[in-house]
């Protein structure tokens, strides 16, 4: 189980997050990679910090392009969770923590490493790397299958892929990006090596 600590001292960040739910706003992925770089991050307890990394590195790994650890994804995910994004303002439920009690302010992440935890049989961030993977597929099985469709793995997913897409290095490196695009050709061949293009990519449902 996570150890958890006292949660940070309330700070202008926090007042600012419940004022923009008052309002009905919302941020979108431009301005939480905004706030990533202008902003101090919110503080998480280093074993979350670890887990979060392994987990976004495992999701989207480096492959022949910089993977979402590098883009900086565990960081947005951190701001877009602090900001309430894709409905994270309220704590997973108690029913999503199977196997036992969930600890004191189970927020999202907490929730992560304590089911990662559970499927390991111990710390997720210390267990070897093939059982890290596999508790990450078996638990991404699991979200996917009928009667998964509460499962908070498929927010923070959607925050990980959401994050990487909206990155400059995943719109600028992974998608391609043509600024006037060229004439309209409605059946064209796909090849196994070709990707999407970052300016027509509308996949997006964020907020």
């Amino acid at each position: 189980m996570p150890n958890i600590d006292s949660p940070p001292t309330a700070s202008r960040r926090h007042l600012l997050r419940a004022g923009l739910a008052l309002a009905g706003a919302a941020l979108t992925p431009a301005q939480v990679w905004a706030q990533v770089a202008q902003a101090t991050p919110p503080r998480i307890f280093p074993r979350t910090q670890q887990m979060l990394d392994r987990v976004c590195d495992l999701t989207i790994p480096d492959t022949q392009t910089p993977g979402a650890v590098k883009a900086g994804v565990p960081a947005f995910v951190v701001m877009a969770l602090d900001h309430g994004l894709s409905g994270t303002g309220r704590p997973p439920s108690h029913d999503q923590f199977p196997g036992g009690r969930p600890p004191p302010e189970a927020n999202w992440l907490v929730w992560l490493e304590f089911e990662l935890d559970r499927r390991v049989g111990g710390v997720f961030s210390s267990a070897k790397p093939a059982a890290q993977a596999k508790a990450l597929a078996d638990l991404d099985a699991a979200a996917y299958a009928k009667g998964g469709e509460k499962s908070p793995w498929r927010t923070l997913k959607g925050l990980i892929v959401t994050g990487y897409y909206t990155s400059e290095i995943g719109g600028s490196q992974e998608l391609f990006f043509e600024l006037v695009p060229g004439r309209f050709d409605p059946d064209v061949p796909v090849g196994p090596n070709d990707r999407a293009w970052s300016n027509d990519w509308t996949a997006v449902d964020f907020g």
